[in-house]
């Protein structure tokens, strides 16, 4: 059994223990000490990494001279819990049974002359802003968990502690307005700097005692509570007082399955998103030459104004394809290459000269490539005709795609213009 040092105290950064058993799985070792620092992976909650040291000779067999020894550092790259074992995954064992970080010589880490067996004292290293990190959104995930289950009745059904951003999930429907009004009372009992309780209550007072819980718990249970936000059975790592979450931030609500699933920063995670948007923001003020507070403001006019824009372009193009289509009266075939317009008013084009031209109408407008291999997106048309067996021909020809039906066909072929232009002299389209 590893005793677990991080229920003792949830700011121990190093620790000494001693090595119980070593296990190989999946090509790494697998390290059991009799006491951790480090948190395992569970309840929603992410694994410690770090480090763990030895120096040769160490152990109940130390020579006299292992002072001397400079130690050796492995890094502690997962860490799970089985069968009241803490199991610290380091990486794989070298040729001669010790262990080797596969880091290259001259930076600490590397391999020891004595193999990781029972008995060998460690030195251990959590890394400590992961942690902290872990314990900033893990308590923050309390305290307005705590308030939501309260305030609506409803249970929390699912929360993940990912490398970017807390999600929590709760079967009942939650919307983004009612979130920022828990973000509030949660941010102001934040302040407060509430403290953090743990207990182990017996089993009669588990019974009498209310809880935040999906199902009924027996046996030794570690109830985690932060007095007049929440009380719940957690066997994650937290801070000591509701101060050190710093701040909490809602950043979505959203439907899921029967509920809602809500996106949360806390902490330093929090301040960084803030201050990310509120520089992001700086920058389009001044880009807009305004104040801050009046970007959404000054967006939504340009917004609007591009609307209007583009529908007062959307005529003009129609104006002027009819003048252009009519150009071709008398014409049985058109093709027309043109590296300015955009690939839809090149449909848009093809469609209003199909309807003046008995034959085949082919508009190529430029896309992207180099002007020796450019890439041009094509729309072809005629009325009533199967065209598909030419777009075939095209395509093989100009190293096309796509296709279509009913007289129109659309896609991309890779070729200069001058090679579109000889393919349809080929066929008789074009002079």
């Amino acid at each position: 059994m590893t005793e677990k040092l991080f229920y003792q105290d949830a700011y121990l950064k190093e620790f000494d223990a001693v090595i119980t058993e070593v296990r190989e799985k999946d090509g790494k070792i697998l390290v059991g000490l009799d006491a951790t620092a480090f948190y395992p992976e569970g309840g929603g909650q992410g694994a410690d990494t770090g480090v763990i040291q030895l120096a040769d000779g160490t152990g109940d067999n130390a020579s006299p001279d292992a002072a001397a020894n400079p130690p050796v550092i492995f890094r502690v790259t997962d860490v799970q819990e089985a069968d009241d074992i803490i199991w610290h995954t380091i990486e794989p064992a070298a040729e001669d049974g010790s262990v080797d970080d596969g880091m290259p010589a001259g930076d600490g880490l590397g391999t020891t002359s004595q193999p990781l067996t029972p008995g060998v004292r460690i030195h251990g290293t959590i890394d400590w802003d992961r942690r902290f990190d872990h314990m900033q959104q893990h308590s923050g995930e309390h305290i307005v968990s705590g308030i939501i289950c309260r305030e609506f009745h409803c249970d929390n059904v699912g929360f993940h502690l990912g490398e970017d951003i807390v999600t929590i999930d709760y079967n009942t429907r939650i919307s983004m307005e009612d979130a920022l009004r828990v973000e509030e009372i949660a941010n102001q009992y934040i302040w407060e700097d509430h403290p953090f309780v743990v207990t182990w209550p017996t089993a009669e007072e588990l019974r009498t005692l209310e809880y935040r819980s999906k199902k009924e718990l027996e046996g030794a249970v570690r109830i985690t509570s932060f007095p007049g936000a929440d009380t719940c059975a957690c066997c994650g790592t937290h801070v000591a007082s509701s101060g050190q979450v710093g701040l909490v931030k809602f950043i979505s609500a959203h439907n899921f399955h029967e509920g809602t699933r809500l996106e949360l920063f806390c902490g330093k995670r929090a301040v960084d998103f803030l201050s990310m948007n509120h520089q992001a923001n700086k920058k389009i003020a001044v880009l807009l030459s305004t104040k801050e507070e009046k970007t959404p403001d000054v967006v939504q006019k340009q917004i609007d104004e591009i609307v209007r824009l583009k529908a007062r372009l959307s005529q003009v193009n129609a104006d002027y394809f009819r003048l252009w289509a009519d150009t071709f009266r008398g014409t049985e075939n058109v093709l027309i290459i043109d590296d300015q317009l955009e690939p839809e008013e090149g449909r848009d084009l093809a469609d209003v000269i199909a309807d003046k031209v008995p034959g085949l109408v082919a508009v190529f407008t430029k896309t992207s490539g180099k002007d020796e291999e450019p890439v041009y997106r094509y729309a072809c048309m005629q009325r009533a005709t199967d065209i598909s067996a030419f777009i075939r021909e095209m395509n093989a020809t100009l190293s096309g795609r796509g296709g279509g039906r009913d007289g129109f066909a659309q896609g991309t072929v890779q070729a200069a213009a001058s090679a579109i232009r000889e393919f349809f002299r080929t066929k008789g389209l074009a002079e």
